[in-house]
């Protein structure tokens, strides 16, 4: 099985499960929530692979706690998953079959599978079609649920955008907030350990076309971070090129000449240097407009509220699911 579906197949299951009947439910009840049960068989069927992957994997010695680890975790996300259930079923949130469908559309294109494919990878898992179609439509409502009650409600303003860059970017830097300086991304690529590790003799005019390639699709407004990670061949490209605030006279002669012409957001044309090709993106400049803010790239502030956003995502949800907890009858048998 490939590791990516099953790690996306894992995850699709711990939130799930398939109504029982009442008879199980007398039997073998490990959890109330509510008015509704969870089921031993619940846990067995749906931690089933994984059951099996510890039981092949796990030192003999660790496997019993392990197991008792994972039934431990299936059940907290189940009550979960019933919690979110019964609260959508309250605000009449549904999932129509043609959102089904698209989002197993979608999951195949992720993956790369064919129809065929993915058959075979839920015979591999001992799914049905209409259970694996159950379990992404518990994933939408889910996804509805969570969209209405929190993630609609969070705001990020470009005051809280601009304090987060002042005083984290500089950190990072080693700045202090408020620096005047210019923050850059970098992206080059060195003929010398391209000659050295690829032995061709062209190794130079390779790295040309290689950063010319990268700085024609950064003008485009792709995403420079990756491209670096991508085409970069300098220490940088780990960081996604990333070289942090510079002042002025911190910056060598070639680099000074490139950047403090460039306004946030803009890319330098390419350098070449003595042993590579190098161009630079600035993110900010240590200039501010009015109302004393410094100027950032849209990019830049993109990144910065999208990572706020999520630090608040989290953290409303938290707080909403501890409340809807707190007011529920839950009891693990």
């Amino acid at each position: 099985m490939k590791i990516r579906w099953l790690y996306i197949l894992l995850t699709l299951l711990s939130v799930t499960h398939t109504p029982v009947a009442r008879s199980e439910i007398i039997d073998s009840s490990v959890a109330v929530v509510n008015e509704d049960v969870i089921t031993l068989s619940d846990v067995n069927r749906i931690g089933e692979a994984i059951f099996r992957q510890i039981t092949e994997e796990a030192p003999p010695e660790q496997r019993e706690e392990a197991l008792k680890q994972a039934r431990k975790k299936i059940i907290t996300q189940l009550i979960e998953n019933k919690l979110l259930t019964q609260q959508a079923a309250a605000l009449h949130i549904s999932v129509a079959e043609a959102e089904i469908d698209r989002a197993q559309k979608q999951v195949l294109q992720r993956n790369g599978f064919t129809d065929e494919d993915f058959k075979a990878e839920l015979k591999n898992t001992g799914l049905s079609q209409a259970q694996y179609r159950e379990t992404l439509r518990e994933q939408i409502l889910r996804s509805k649920l969570i969209n209405y009650e929190v993630r609609s409600k969070v705001v990020v303003p470009d005051e809280e955008i601009q304090r987060y860059f002042e005083q984290q970017y500089s950190k990072e830097t080693g700045k202090e907030a408020g620096a005047e300086g210019y923050y850059l991304l970098q992206l080059g690529v060195s003929w010398t350990d391209t000659a050295r590790t690829s032995g061709l003799p062209t190794a130079k005019e390779d790295a040309r076309k290689r950063v010319e390639a990268a700085h024609k699709l950064a003008k485009e407004g792709q995403d420079f971070k990756e491209l670096a990670r991508q085409y970069s061949n300098l220490p940088s490209a780990a960081d996604g090129g990333d070289l942090g605030i510079f002042e002025k006279n911190e910056m060598a002669a070639y680099m000074r000449k490139a950047v403090t012409v460039l306004q946030p957001g803009e890319i330098s044309p390419v350098i070449e240097r003595p042993d590579s090709y190098i161009f630079f993106k600035l993110l900010s400049n240590g200039q501010e407009k009015k109302g004393g803010e410094r100027v950032l790239d849209e990019n830049i502030k993109e990144e910065i509220r999208n990572k706020l956003y999520k630090q608040e995502a989290e953290k409303r949800y938290k707080k909403w699911l501890e409340k809807i907890q707190s007011e529920a009858y839950i009891k693990i048998l």
